[in-house]
Formats: structure tokens, sequence, C-alpha cells
């Protein structure tokens, strides 16, 4: 493929929905684009804003929270694994209200401890630690809000 062809498959890529670096390094891998041509069409995408790359983790972040139910430990990885800027992804994460953030965790871990068949408070506890660690939350959050389900203090 052309490298003119590859910038204009890539920009139409880009104007469906916030791509980072790494997803177009991939479709133009995948479209045989010549690897040398990557660079030049990369810079050519973030001069004329289809990549942006803190635009991208702050849309990341906001989707993978609210419609996911993500915490922050999770989505920070998920954005390491796509190579996105740390900086923006900090950035990203800072936009996330903390009190907003407890109350998901609370209700993830609600729902969980409602769908649990398990008498015993300890394994119950551990199986609301490990799913509430499985969605990315933070341990030093978690802890509190397990005990508060499981002490009955979650009305």
């Amino acid at each position: 493929m052309k490298p003119e062809e590859a910038l204009n498959r890539a920009a139409a890529y880009c104007s469906r929905q916030e791509r980072c670096v790494y997803d177009v390094e991939c479709k133009l891998e995948a479209w045989n684009v010549d690897p040398d041509e990557f660079g030049a069409i990369i810079e050519r995408l973030k001069k004329e804003k289809f990549i942006d790359e803190e635009r991208y983790a702050t849309f990341f972040v906001r989707d993978k929270f609210r419609f996911n139910g993500w915490g922050k430990v999770k989505i920070r990885w998920a954005l390491k694994k796509k190579n996105v800027n740390p900086a923006a992804v900090a950035k990203a994460l800072d936009v996330i209200d903390q009190d907003e953030y407890k109350a998901k965790l609370k209700q993830l871990i609600l729902n969980k401890y409602k769908q649990l068949k398990e008498p015993d408070s300890y394994k119950a506890t551990a199986k609301l630690m490990r799913f509430a660690q499985s969605r990315g939350f933070e341990p030093e959050l978690i802890y509190p809000e397990v005990e508060n389900v499981i002490n009955g203090d979650h009305e």
C-alpha cells in the first residue's frame, strides 16, 4: 500500500473513534505498510490532530471506569500495554472523581456480595477482595468497603 493511501485510511480509521499511536501502528502493520513509513504517517496524523494521546487517555479512562467498572490499576495497566505516555495517563486518571470512584467500588462489591452463596465471612471476604482487585481497584480502598459490606454497614 502506498504511503498516501495508508495515511488516508489511517485518518479515516482515527476519525471514527479515538485512537492511540499503538492502535494505528497495528493497523498499518495489518495493511502491510512499509514499517519505514510508520513514523511519517503517525507524525502527520498527530499534526492534523487525528491522534492525540492525552485526549485518547481521557476518553479511555472515562469509558473503562463508567461503563466497564474498571479501577485505576487496571486502566493504567491497559494504557501502559498500549504504550500511551505515562504523563497523559496520570493526567487522565486524575479526572476521576474520588467520591464517584469509591461509590463505584462499593456498588461493585455489594452486587458481588449479593451473588455469593458463601456463609463463611472469611471466605466471602477473600472472594470479594480478589474480585475487586481483578477489577483494578487498590487494596487500601477495597478492604474497608468489603468489611462494611460483610458487617452489614452498606446501607
